[in-house]
């Protein structure tokens, strides 16, 4: 018997050829597409993260301050620079407070609410021995949370 080829068994051998060729395809098609939603999924993760983080941000404010120079007078000046109002904010001085007037420390502090980008001017006494850099710690409340704190070097 002898084995003949002919267009049937061509065309049969085109199409098997043909078949593992798509399927072939297919596969590395499917991969691509799983790698790509794998990417999507990441990037929408972190585009979650994101947005909380930003939600979080809107909530909180940031107190922060610097010395400011009038004429021959020094002022700390302290301002809320955060996106929300701060409640209850107090100061504290962690290595002791040689420059800022205490009774005007106590007429102002704690301070019932701080608005953003609201400041508020302390008296400074500066002399030849004062200390280059000053420590502050404020703590206040926000809507993101009770007692948050921040401590501060303040150079003069």
């Amino acid at each position: 018997m002898a084995f003949h080829i002919g267009p049937a068994e061509i065309i049969s051998a085109a199409a098997l050829l043909l078949s593992g060729y798509s399927t072939i395809k297919t596969i590395s098609f499917n991969k691509r597409q799983k790698e790509f939603i794998d990417t999507n999924d990441k990037l929408n993760r972190l585009l979650l993260d994101r947005e909380q983080q930003e939600s979080l941000f809107q909530k909180q404010a940031d107190i922060s301050a610097n010395f400011i120079q009038i004429g021959r007078n020094h002022r700390l000046k302290v301002f809320n620079k955060g996106k929300t109002t701060a409640t209850n904010v107090r100061i504290e001085f962690p290595d002791g407070n040689e420059i800022l007037i205490d009774s005007d420390v106590k007429g102002k502090f704690p301070m019932p609410t701080l608005e953003p980008y609201q400041s508020v001017e302390l008296l400074a006494a500066v002399h030849m021995g004062s200390p280059p850099r000053m420590a502050i710690k404020f703590i206040w409340d926000d809507p993101s949370g009770n007692n948050r704190e921040k401590v501060q070097t303040v150079p003069l």
